[in-house]
Order: C-alpha cells, then structure tokens, then sequence
C-alpha cells in the first residue's frame, strides 16, 4: 500500500472535515434563527458585526485538513447540511457555501498550502466574507445606496477576519490541545503561532 501524497486526502481527513461540516451546519441553522430573531433587532449594516460565524468552516477546514480543497468541502457540506435543516433562506445558501469556501480557501492556496498563522487564517476569514458581502449585494441588497454597501461590506469582511480567521485558528490550536487532531500536522504543532 503507497503513502498518499501530502495533497491526497486520506480517509481521516474526509471523516474529520465531514464532522466539523455537519457540526457547523448545525450551528448554521441555529445562527439563521438568531439572525432572523433576535438579532433582528439589530439594524442592517450594523447587523453584519455577527455575519462571520457563517464563514468558520472555510477557514477551519484549511487549518484543520491542510489539504487543497478543504475549507470548500467543509464550507459546503455546512451549508448543505443547513438546507437540510430548514434555513429561512432555501437552498442559495449552497451557493453561498460553495463561494465562501473557495474565496476562504484562497488565502492558503496563495501559500502554496504551506503557510497555516494565523495572519493566513485571518486573510481567508476576510475573504470569505468579501465573497458573502458581494453575493448578498447581488442577491438581496442591489438598490441599496453605495455607501450603505461599502458599511456592510466593511463589517462584513472585518467580522469574517476575526469571528471566521481568528475564531478558526484559536479554535485549530484548542482542538490541538486536546489531542484529538493528532494524526494531523494542525495537531502535532500544539504551539505554533
């Protein structure tokens, strides 16, 4: 039996991703219902400050995996997993799943999928929320004035850099902590920074 190549992905790293996938879809449908409830209160733009937690799957997959095609599979897979479950939006959010994965992927894939700091991580967050702003500008918001879209915007791609980038890599090294991701390269460097 050959080893598999640094890019292969391996059984394990399908169940994981799927894991965390299915996990983050959960956690999606129940953030629909905070979005649509009481953070409704909340008016637009000011409400995209809690946007990036639909966008952590695609920065944690990457951290987590460190294989190409990562942080699309377990973006998308939560977001299917979320139209599963009844979000009040149907199913465009496989859409957005499949473009938040990719825009947050981009980021790692610039380094060659060598590079996983957190400065990486943070720039995948922002990304992915770059790609949600822009589909929810296309999709919801199109007669919008300008600057109400470059506000949302604006908080959109900051809350995705901290909540998605930063929450994905603070969450990468606690799961590392623990032990459980040590038949990963994200869990066997317990301090890297």
């Amino acid at each position: 039996m050959s080893q598999p190549t640094p890019h292969q992905w391996r059984t394990v790293d399908i169940v994981v991703a799927s894991v965390l996938a299915v996990a983050f879809g959960v956690v999606f449908w129940a953030w629909d219902a905070l979005w649509n409830g009481p953070a409704d209160a909340i008016p637009l733009p000011a409400r995209g400050i809690i946007y990036g937690v639909w966008l952590v799957p695609a920065v944690l997959g990457p951290l987590v995996i460190r294989k190409p095609g990562a942080g699309v599979y377990t973006e998308l897979v939560a977001a299917l997993v979320s139209a599963l479950l009844g979000t009040p939006w149907g199913l465009i959010v496989v859409l957005y799943g499949l473009f938040q994965g990719v825009a947050g992927e981009f980021a790692f894939a610039l380094t060659g999928y060598r590079v996983w700091r957190w400065p990486v991580a943070v720039a995948g967050g922002a990304l992915a929320g770059a790609a949600a702003a822009l589909l929810d500008i296309v999709n919801y918001y199109p007669t919008y004035a300008s600057d109400w879209k470059w506000a949302y915007t604006g908080l959109l791609v900051a809350s995705s850099a901290v909540i998605a980038g930063g929450g994905g890599w603070t969450l990468t090294r606690a799961l590392a902590q623990t032990g459980v991701l040590d038949r990963f390269a994200s869990g066997r460097e317990r301090v890297a920074v």
